[in-house]
């Protein structure tokens, strides 16, 4: 039961904060700050409310969510990625968080594996797989740059 509420915690994270920066204009830093303020607050001042499991783990699993919630709109747009997104890091934040002891970032980096998994999904759904990418680098590469004119 603790695991499906620390999954939950990052999917709600991930997707209030991404709610919160993209909605209601708060921007990400924002969003991602008053957020995890309130809940981290939450169960400081209140830490009998759940297990001791629970409440030391929750304020973590929904900061690395709300990283997560602050992805610009341009790059992942979909309720359905963001969540996606937010269930990957739970799995990597419950199976390796005792890895990360004494590491800083891991929460970031978590949220950024996560982040990259889903926005790689759609070029394993065409046939010309990764060649797009460097399709991409290979015009902006050849690409000349415009010549200015010369003023008189």
């Amino acid at each position: 039961m603790d695991t499906i509420i620390i999954i939950a915690t990052s999917i709600a994270g991930a997707l209030i904060t991404f709610l919160f920066n993209t909605r209601l204009g708060l921007g990400p830093v924002k969003s991602s700050a008053w957020l995890t303020l309130l809940i981290a607050a939450y169960f400081h001042y209140c830490p009998d409310v759940l297990s001791p499991y629970l409440t030391r783990h929750i304020p973590v699993a929904y900061i690395g969510g709300s990283f997560i919630g602050m992805v610009s709109a341009q790059q992942l747009s979909t309720y359905t990625g963001i969540a996606l997104a937010g269930l990957i890091f739970s799995f990597i934040y419950l199976n390796t968080s005792k890895l990360f002891t004494g590491y800083g970032g891991a929460l970031g980096t978590s949220a950024c594996i996560s982040l990259l998994v889903v926005l790689s999904i759609p070029y394993f759904r065409t046939k010309r797989k990764m060649t797009i990418g460097l399709l991409q680098l290979r015009r902006l590469i050849i690409k000349k740059p415009a010549h200015k004119k010369r003023p008189g």
